[in-house]
């Protein structure tokens, strides 16, 4: 379909989505975000892809949530429009999301990062929450995943001061995989991405399910669901052929089966 606001194209067996509102720093207005969503999934129902890149551009991944959407909305207004609804959309997205992340990465902007399982970001990207600037707070995830990614002291000063967080910070509190120069930074999650497709596809995706469920719930019980997708991976094709190419000595032909 025809987006207004986003771009989208395929390398291989990477969907590769960029955001598209680069007078706005890539504001996330409502059609961006449903486009987005919309993409995604699309991605998602697509066998041939394996692996979605989430970028903007060097500038902006996205410098937040278009706060004219927002400005004079009652609590009814935000409970009927239930925008963020769309989030729990991206978080059902069942293939690695890779953020390629460079310059400004803040309030919604940063939410949406988090939301992706993995971020790499250039030397440029600045991440931050500064909701409470505009007098309000982090609504789409920020309060939770930023806490989970980096603890809540450094969290708390975050959220309570709209500190900003250099590239190099967020990869020293673990908020980030890797920082590159600004010059390679698709590149490089696009390289990162084509890995991930290279490996098998539903070993991969169950092993994004565990790791996630890792926030959702306690040791044991993570243990016991970790254990289960261990266990049913031995009823695919491909672990038979992962093994047997292992014992052989030879490359893999992965069939996601």
């Amino acid at each position: 379909m025809p987006y207004t606001s986003i771009l989208v194209e395929t390398v291989d067996h990477v969907g590769l989505i960029r955001l598209n509102r680069p007078q706005q720093l890539n504001a996330l207005n409502s059609v961006l975000m449903e486009e987005l969503v919309e993409a995604l999934e699309a991605f998602d129902r697509d066998e041939g892809i394996r692996c979605i890149v989430l970028t903007g551009n060097e500038r902006a991944f996205a410098a937040g949530a278009d706060i004219k959407e927002m400005v004079e909305a009652s609590p009814v207004d935000m409970l009927l429009r239930d925008h963020i609804s769309r989030w729990d959309r991206i978080r059902r997205i069942r293939k690695p999301i890779i953020a390629a992340v460079s310059g400004w990465c803040l309030g919604g902007g940063c939410e949406l990062a988090m939301a992706c399982d993995i971020i790499i970001a250039s030397e440029t990207a600045v991440f931050g929450q500064p909701e409470i600037n505009i007098g309000v707070m982090p609504g789409a995830g920020g309060t939770q995943r930023l806490t989970r990614a980096i603890g809540k002291s450094k969290a708390m000063e975050m959220i309570l001061t709209g500190r900003y967080m250099s590239a190099r910070e967020a990869e020293a509190a673990g908020l980030v995989s890797r920082v590159v120069p600004v010059e390679t930074y698709l590149e490089e999650a696009l390289r990162l991405a084509k890995e991930i497709a290279a490996r098998p596809p539903i070993a991969v995706r169950l092993a994004k399910e565990a790791v996630n469920m890792a926030f959702e719930t306690t040791l044991q019980e993570g243990l016991a669901y970790e254990r289960r997708l261990f266990y049913f991976l031995f009823a695919t094709e491909d672990q038979k052929e992962g093994m047997r190419a292992f014992i052989e000595k030879r490359k893999p032909e992965w069939k996601g089966r």
